[in-house]
């Protein structure tokens, strides 16, 4: 499965792994690269989700089913 393909909760759970796995610093050099290889692109993803519900959380649906920006102000 390729990472775009993932869940933000399954990229965030092997991301969590990897992360787990080069904190228990017992592994070669060689791997150690490529488990950061794949966690930036994991970490890429998790992102770019996030971005995107970000983008979509702007925007309401008005009473007549129109997109609108929302905001959301303090009150003084």
């Amino acid at each position: 499965m390729k990472t775009e393909e993932l869940s933000f909760e399954e990229a965030m759970e092997n991301l969590e792994a990897i992360v787990e796995k080069l904190e228990e610093g017992e592994v070669p050099l060689e791997k150690a690269i490529k488990y950061y290889q794949d966690g930036m692109q994991l970490s890429k993803v998790c992102s770019d989700k996030l971005s995107n519900v970000e983008k979509q959380m702007t925007q309401i649906i008005n009473e007549q089913g129109e997109y609108k920006q929302f905001s959301v102000q303090e009150e003084e």
